[in-house]
């Protein structure tokens, strides 16, 4: 049970240090702007991967909202933006509008809390694990992200 509670510790101090090392590594990278007054600057470190060319990165800004049997959405645009000086990319959600929803009938109307994500034009990303996925949102909107792979199955297309 002991040695159980120091890799518990040891992988907490590890996750740790992590974190402090990649929030280090975005000041290392670029002088990327600081946050204007109601937004949040908010960071993805991608793993390297082999072939990056074949993954995506999909962006998940949302919020987590009280919702009922209809289908929710926000809607926005994420903007690349270019760090002068460096060419280096960065994204900003100006604004996020909604929430959008079906109107089904709902029986019982019961409500849970679930993430409602944005959807609009710009939240699918090249994957570039050499730079950081760097992201200005509203402070209300939380920012999720999935890695996206091609398949190693290509199939080829007949002429009719």
């Amino acid at each position: 049970m002991g040695s159980l509670r120091v890799y518990a510790t040891t992988g907490l101090m590890l996750a740790s240090l992590c974190t402090l090392a990649n929030a280090a590594r975005l000041e290392d990278t670029a002088p990327y702007p600081k946050a204007e007054a109601g937004f949040t600057r908010q960071v993805i470190h991608l793993p390297q991967q082999a072939e990056e060319e074949n993954f995506k990165v999909e962006i998940l800004a949302g919020k987590t909202l009280e919702v009922d049997c209809n289908r929710q959405h926000l809607g926005g645009t994420l903007e690349e933006k270019n760090l002068e000086g460096w060419g280096y990319p960065f994204y900003r959600l100006e604004k996020v509008s909604g929430p959008v929803s079906t109107m089904m009938a709902c029986p019982g109307n019961k409500k849970i809390r679930k993430f409602v994500p944005v959807t609009g034009d710009g939240f699918t990303l090249r994957y570039n694990s050499k730079l950081p996925v760097v992201i200005y949102a509203p402070q209300d909107v939380e920012v999720r992200y999935r890695i996206w792979s091609a398949s190693d199955k290509v199939g080829t297309a007949i002429t009719e």
